[in-house]
């Protein structure tokens, strides 16, 4: 109810025949959406953490582990997604010029507190083709928000997204706000993650974030130039 993926993937302009990467699927929410729809026309890419290196954060073991056993054995949904592992410190999702579409889910505050987020929007626009799309939808700080506010938040304002991404050669395309959230404040006591689906907050809190829901998200389309 809070993600609206019709609409979301609609205005990014996912079509049949495309072939969209994903970064950092997770455990697949978008992924059994995306697959499925282009099973039999198009190319699903989930970009994720390279198991091969050691020392990363358990999540991102974990997580892969239960993408690839959502696939295993389930071609009759999914067809034959491609799992494109990466480095996080030096990103690469496919080949240059190979992507139509590469869409993000509520990472890119990740990559600005790690500090590589350059990294990312430049290896975005380098697997897609010219005139390619990149989809972004993340949890959406208030205008003027300093830079260590969003860090520790896990709430990025536009501005900051558009910045990253402009840097790297994108055009911003268009804004939505499909997946916006005006109860959200964005200025809970442990960031984002206070509200839904993480509800790291007092159990006395529980109806209050309850009520919020997820968070409010930008959701923001940029076009890699054609020339």
């Amino acid at each position: 109810g809070y993600r609206h993926p019709r609409e979301t993937l609609a205005f990014f302009g996912v079509e049949l025949g495309d072939t969209v990467v994903e970064i950092t699927p997770g455990g697949g929410w978008y992924s059994e959406i995306l697959a499925p729809y282009l099973r039999a026309r198009g190319r699903y890419v989930a970009a994720i953490w390279d198991d091969a290196i050691a020392g990363q954060p358990a999540y991102r073991y974990r997580a892969n582990t239960a993408l690839r056993e959502k696939f295993a054995g389930n071609a009759a949904v999914y067809g034959a997604p491609v799992l494109q592992p990466f480095d996080p410190k030096t990103p690469v999702f496919g080949a240059a010029g190979s992507a139509d579409v590469v869409l993000t889910f509520r990472n890119a505050h990740n990559w600005v507190a790690d500090g590589n987020a350059d990294a990312y929007f430049k290896a975005f626009f380098d697997v897609l083709k010219p005139g390619g799309t990149l989809g972004v939808v993340d949890h959406r700080a208030k205008p003027g928000t300093s830079l260590e506010a969003q860090k520790k938040s896990g709430y990025l304002t536009e501005a900051l997204v558009i910045e990253h991404a402009t840097r790297a050669g994108f055009r911003l395309d268009a804004r939505s706000e499909v997946n916006a959230n005006p109860a959200d404040t964005a200025d809970h006591p442990n960031g984002v993650w206070t509200l839904p689906p993480s509800n790291r907050h007092d159990a006395a809190d529980a109806a209050k974030y309850k009520a919020i829901g997820e968070s409010d998200r930008m959701t923001l389309r940029f076009v890699k130039p054609a020339r």
